[in-house]
């Protein structure tokens, strides 16, 4: 695996401590924070917040993909992730990354002054998606996902879950390179709960060391989800904090490099100590 990357003067060294990605959705409908932080002055206080609590990369999202959500229009996209963006980039000294799917809002982020695009298709979803970051010259994170936020909830009929996970992942990883994109500028993610019931979610945790062979970064992203919820009979995301932890431990033991979550302060704390369990010794 490549064994670092540099983005806005920090070094991720891959292996010897695990990444918080901190979630600032600037939208009206996310699942557990929609309509909290649409506006400017509130997204750059809770981009602040985030930062100071431990955040490496801040994850931009102007498009919910919670189950079922509406897909909004390129010209409201634009305007919810370019106006949060201005107001950020001077204030924030950590890499930005932007959650999209589509290549006019990744080429527009960038020259806005994002550093990573986030991309929950994997590329699949816009043919001119991996191109552009080619172009852009910009790490991208690649996610597994059948169907579409609108419909993956259908999609979850797999013979062998990780190993269509595996093979998806590596076309794409060879679609990126073949495309231009730096192999070392490319960090995977395996969707939880994207396309996957609650027990494959759960199964995505004990097998996602087999991913480690694809030789690039992990991302999970398991914050707050519905499998938590269900595990603690906990209906409102807010509440599922301890949950998240313990998701975030077994990532964390099983190979995750970054971590995506709205709690940075708690997961912090959870990401240090096992780090000091399961990752210093590979570095002494």
């Amino acid at each position: 695996m490549p064994s670092n990357l540099i983005m806005r003067e920090r070094c991720f060294v891959w292996g010897q401590r695990t990444y918080l990605m901190g979630i600032l959705n600037v939208t009206p409908d996310s699942f557990s924070d929609g309509g909290e932080f649409n506006t400017t002055s509130a997204a750059l206080v809770q981009a602040q917040a985030l930062v100071a609590a431990g955040a490496d990369i801040i994850d931009v999202g102007g498009q919910s993909t919670r189950p079922g959500a509406k897909q909004i229009t390129l010209a409201e996209e634009l305007h919810r992730v370019l106006s949060v963006l201005r107001v950020l980039r001077p204030e924030i000294s950590v890499p930005i990354s932007v959650d999209t799917t589509r290549a006019a809002v990744a080429r527009a982020s960038v020259e806005a002054g994002a550093d990573i695009i986030n991309d929950i298709s994997g590329g699949t979803f816009e043919s001119e998606m991996l191109p552009t970051v080619a172009e852009l010259s910009v790490p991208i994170i690649l996610m597994h996902i059948r169907g579409t936020p609108q419909t993956m909830k259908q999609q979850t009929d797999y013979q062998d879950l990780l190993g269509e996970i595996y093979s998806f992942l590596g076309r794409q990883i060879e679609v990126a390179t073949a495309a231009g994109i730096d192999r070392d500028k490319i960090i995977i993610d395996p969707g939880v709960g994207f396309a996957k019931n609650y027990e494959q979610n759960l199964e995505i945790f004990r097998g996602l060391r087999s991913l480690t062979t694809l030789n690039c970064p992990i991302l999970v992203g398991a914050s707050r989800k519905s499998f938590i919820g269900r595990i603690l009979n906990q209906p409102d995301p807010k509440a599922r904090v301890w949950g998240t932890a313990a998701a975030c431990c077994a990532a964390i033991f099983n190979g995750a490099d970054i971590l995506r979550v709205h709690d940075v302060q708690e997961m912090r704390d959870v990401s240090l100590v096992a780090d000091a369990i399961f990752k210093t010794s590979k570095t002494v």
